[in-house]
């Protein structure tokens, strides 16, 4: 009798809670498959007047501003993910300058510009390099000896472009010919690797290479498949007694019935491991779980994916030559690290360091000898490489870190920063847009513009990542 009773506890318990996430789960899984494979569907774009207001530009928010790059006679080119427009005003109006870069809002999300020698412009995007001489009117790709083009940063060491991507760095002066660098390891190498980025290799499948991303695509259909007969299964009482009621004949629905069921009962008990298994993995991808396992390190797996000979295997997030010191410093998953010029001996931690969020350094910018300033969603930080001081750009206060779990964004959640030819300097917030730099860091953006009509017009959303976030979510946009 208890057995019985509680088999009706869980039919309810599976019962309602399904009906009401199963289409969520169908919104997720559907998204899924098509963030497997994003750079095949890169072209394919939403505009964002059809999603709800979370996801409208308001003041340059939602990172849609990077930085900027002056080129002289108070021309600028201002960069991020709406792609790169061109300003001749002191930032009050803009020229589209996307010309060549292929269709589609994601081949246009751009992580670094510089003015190389020339005339050459060189832009750094999610899906490889481009260059365009200021005359012309088109980006060019530029072929690169790597297999992973996405391109983590750009900086100019003399008359030497240095391209960084997440595996590797590159040399070139000409544009023409690339030196291939594998970073040495870091001192006390271990191989390891974050927590948050075996989940997420996981949870898409990336971590066994494309037939893990299959078999996860394959799960992603499952769980639309169980969705959908689920929701059959449950509305076809009420049609089979509709049908009664009209006098009409009901024994091929009912028929209908138990073939549904059986066959939503066989698709689950076979599967139910691996659902559950990357269900729980990307429970840990976003906040509130996120929080524990961000800065988790653990071993590398054997013969997956991020098993590589490569000690900086997609750990390199920003590079910049200090020329003051005569070092190569890089912004890394791991932490900032520094190595001489020949880039041949083991790479040294900094003792102490500003906090960087594990979505990442968005500004990174020498400011003076030895001196940074470090920008990401953990907040804005004036970092002194030399005395081994962080300080809080707007409190104005040491750095100090905190013990135990802790939270991975700050208040201050920043995505970019330019500089205008006056002078002013502006950062952005995700959440609160343009922010003057010499104002409270919650004060208004006196003297910045606001986004012109054209941009808003040529600034949809690339469907592919951003069907599953009805429900809003900041920590993943940088990804």
């Amino acid at each position: 009798m208890k057995k019985n009773r509680l088999v009706k506890i869980l039919r309810k318990f599976h019962k309602w809670p399904g009906i009401i996430i199963a289409f969520l789960v169908i919104l997720f899984a559907s998204s899924g498959i098509i963030m497997n494979h994003r750079n095949i569907l890169s072209s394919v774009d939403i505009p964002r007047s059809l999603l709800p207001s979370d996801y409208h530009y308001k003041n340059w928010n939602l990172a849609a501003v990077r930085g900027s790059v002056s080129l002289g006679n108070g021309t600028s080119l201002m960069y991020g993910n709406i792609g790169v427009w061109e300003t001749t005003d002191d930032f009050h109006t803009f020229r589209d300058f996307n010309q060549g870069f292929p269709s589609g809002i994601d081949n246009r999300k751009i992580y670094s510009i510089v003015n190389f020698k020339d005339g050459n412009l060189v832009a750094g995007t999610h899906f490889g390099l481009y260059k365009r001489v200021r005359q012309s009117a088109l980006w060019e790709k530029v072929k690169l000896p790597v297999g992973e083009e996405r391109i983590a940063d750009l900086t100019l060491k003399g008359d030497t472009l240095i391209v960084l991507t997440r595996h590797y760095l590159l040399k070139s002066t000409n544009l023409g010919h690339f030196e291939k660098t594998q970073l040495p390891p870091p001192v006390n190498y271990k191989r390891e690797t974050g927590l948050f980025n075996t989940l997420w290799e996981l949870h898409s499948g990336e971590l066994f290479g494309l037939a893990g991303k299959l078999f996860i695509d394959a799960l992603g259909l499952v769980a639309i498949l169980l969705s959908v007969t689920g929701l059959i299964h449950f509305f076809f009482p009420k049609i089979i007694r509709h049908k009664k009621k009209r006098g009409k004949a009901v024994s091929a629905l009912h028929s209908t019935k138990r073939k549904n069921l059986r066959w939503h009962n066989i698709v689950g008990y076979i599967f139910i491991f691996f659902l559950v298994i990357d269900i729980i993995a990307g429970m840990f991808l976003r906040p509130p779980l996120l929080i524990a396992i961000a800065n988790s390190k653990v071993r590398i797996l054997p013969y997956t994916h991020l098993d590589s000979p490569n000690p900086w295997f997609d750990k390199l997030r920003r590079v910049a030559w200090d020329k003051y010191n005569r070092q190569y410093i890089f912004s890394t998953s791991e932490g900032f690290y520094f190595t001489d010029e020949s880039l041949t001996n083991p790479l040294q931690p900094f003792k102490i360091q500003p906090p960087v969020s594990v979505m990442g350094c968005n500004v990174f910018k020498q400011v003076g000898d030895n001196v940074f300033l470090v920008g990401s969603f953990s907040g804005m930080f004036l970092w002194n490489t030399h005395h081994g001081l962080a300080v809080d750009y707007f409190s104005r206060q040491p750095y100090v870190t905190p013990e135990g779990v802790t939270r991975p964004i700050a208040h201050n959640m920043v995505t970019g920063m330019i500089v205008k030819n006056n002078g002013q300097i502006f950062w952005f917030d995700y959440n609160r847009g343009a922010l003057s730099m010499s104002a409270h860091s919650g004060m208004p953006s006196a003297g910045f513009p606001v986004m012109p009509e054209n941009i808003l017009n040529e600034s949809p959303i690339h469907f592919g990542i951003r069907l599953w976030r009805y429900i809003p979510d900041e920590y993943l946009n940088t990804l």
